[in-house]
């Protein structure tokens, strides 16, 4: 009887070796892809290379070297990551804040400005502790800000938001469930009012439309006019928001 001969399993990655260093990619089988794709997270994870069905290794590390290029380019055009503590510059609701340490070992966030003028967040305890301090505060001001702009969108529509929570991701900037939970990224705070104003009514038109139909989009810019315009400016900076925290 002849057995049939089991197909090679798939690295975790590979190594692609450019003119300055080796890149490393890692390799993701997915049945259900229909080509293969290379892709860079949001989540600072590294490099992704999707391998459809019937892919292997030697297609994979061919594809990787054809697009080799435009991945390192992507990869320095990446911003720093901002861990968020003292000296770092941070933009609450589009405008720049520098954060700097009080001394203080007690006290609350609070805003400021610098001996020159500038916006500021003042943050007490020590230095190893801001970063923290920072995002938990800034976390507080997101959920402010997209608890109002949600329910003032759903009561526009006759709608009830059931609960909003604040997330880490940065995959998404927000999703609607059927049960009228709403969740956002916290780093919305970090974007022009307008923008997660927009983010807002785009996941209450869900409570109403759950997809992504010309009705959908007809009703997001009923209750955020601003929609193309915000869907643009997301697109090109945020990446750059994901970087913060």
């Amino acid at each position: 009887m002849l057995l049939r001969r089991s197909k090679k399993q798939l690295p975790d990655h590979i190594d692609i070796q450019t003119e300055s260093k080796a890149v490393r990619i890692r390799l993701r089988a997915n049945p259900r892809a229909q080509r293969y794709l290379l892709s860079l997270p949001a989540d600072s994870s590294g490099p992704v290379l999707t391998v459809p069905r019937g892919g292997d290794l030697s297609r994979a590390e061919r594809f990787a070297h054809q697009h080799i290029d435009w991945l390192v380019e992507r990869l320095q055009d990446r911003p720093d990551h901002i861990s968020l503590g003292p000296g770092d510059i941070v933009p609450l609701r589009g405008v720049d804040h520098v954060i700097l340490s009080t001394g203080k070992l007690r006290g609350l966030v609070s805003l400021g400005v610098t001996e020159f003028g500038a916006p500021a967040l003042l943050v007490p305890g020590a230095d190893d502790h801001v970063p923290r301090k920072v995002t938990n505060w800034l976390k507080q001001e997101a959920r402010k800000d997209l608890d109002e702009r949600s329910r003032y969108h759903a009561d526009k529509i006759g709608k009830k938001v059931a609960a909003i929570s604040i997330r880490d991701t940065k995959s998404r900037w927000g999703s609607c469930a059927s049960n009228g939970r709403l969740s956002f990224s916290w780093r919305l705070i970090l974007a022009p009012p307008e923008i997660l104003d927009y983010v807002a009514a785009h996941e209450v038109a869900h409570l109403e439309e759950m997809n992504h139909s010309d009705r959908f989009w007809r009703l997001c810019e009923q209750l955020a006019p601003q929609t193309p315009t915000a869907r643009v400016w997301l697109k090109e900076n945020g990446l750059r928001l994901h970087g913060f925290g």
